[in-house]
C-alpha cells in the first residue's frame, strides 16, 4: 500500500485556488496595509503567496492582533477550546468593517 501525503497543503484542492480572474499578482496594497493592536481581522490565505501562510486549517476565521513580528502579524484565533497565535503576513488577513451604529 502506498502511504497518504501529509504535507501542509494536502486535501486544499478547492480551498486555495484562485477564481480564474483573480489569477496573477495581487495589489501591491495588500502587502502594505497595517493593523493596530487589537484589531478583528479574517483570515482570507491567498494561495499565491507562500510566506506567512497560516495553516488552511484557519482560512475563514476571525482573529485579534495581538501583536508584530518583523513584517508579520500575531494573530489569536480560538480554535476549539483554547486560543492559539498565529504568525500570519499581511497578504493573507483583511480587515474586519465595523458595524454602523443602529441609532
Amino acid at each position: 500500500m502506498v502511504r497518504r501525503s501529509k504535507g501542509f497543503r494536502s486535501r486544499t484542492r478547492k480551498k486555495l485556488r484562485k477564481r480564474v480572474r483573480e489569477r496573477g499578482m495581487q495589489p501591491l496594497g495588500r502587502m502594505m496595509q497595517e493593523f493596530e493592536k487589537g484589531q478583528k481581522v479574517h483570515i482570507v490565505i491567498d494561495p499565491s503567496v507562500h510566506k506567512g501562510m497560516p495553516h488552511p486549517r484557519f482560512h475563514g476565521r476571525t482573529g485579534e492582533v495581538v501583536g508584530k513580528q518583523g513584517r508579520a502579524y500575531i494573530v489569536k484565533v480560538r480554535d476549539g477550546g483554547k486560543y492559539k497565535h498565529l504568525i500570519v503576513r499581511p497578504e493573507h488577513l483583511k480587515p474586519q468593517e465595523q458595524p454602523e451604529n443602529q441609532g
